[in-house]
């Protein structure tokens, strides 16, 4: 099985156009509907697979909610000659996620020479449920 490499232009191609997006979007059931000048919004459809024993989503899945979605973020800051990946992640769960739908923002807060500095804030039913830090490393192909 080959998986597809998924460019800069492909990911805006997702927010933008509606594109097949990469394979970790569609297994997590995260949807981007925006990605311009740094900024990025979706939406995380919280299915029942997602929920844990405490009858709410588990915590790993909201970080890698954020995670997709500061990654459409960064790539509509970054030309098609770079690349980028997470080296850093930090979660901070205000309050329990469940089932339904989770609107996530994402945002470049600094576009440095290497590394770039972003924030993700997870809402569900008007209420802040998360937010999220991330570095993301960018690297020149």
């Amino acid at each position: 099985m080959t998986t597809k490499k998924y460019t800069i232009t492909n990911l805006l191609d997702v927010a933008r156009k509606g594109d097949t997006p990469p394979p970790c979007d569609s297994t997590l059931q995260v949807y981007a509907d925006y990605a311009e000048n740094g900024v990025a919004k979706g939406r995380w459809e919280v299915a029942p697979l997602f929920i844990n024993g405490n009858g709410v989503a588990m915590g790993g899945f909201l970080s890698a909610a954020a995670d997709i979605m500061m990654a459409y973020a960064i790539a509509s800051s970054l030309n098609d000659q770079q690349s980028f990946a997470s080296i850093n992640l930090q979660t901070t769960f205000h309050r329990p996620v469940f089932q339904g739908v989770v609107e996530i923002e994402a945002r470049v807060e600094r576009l440095g020479k290497s590394v770039a500095y972003l924030v993700a804030e997870l809402t569900q039913d008007g209420k802040k449920v998360a937010s999220a830090v991330s570095s993301v490393m960018i690297m020149n192909a």
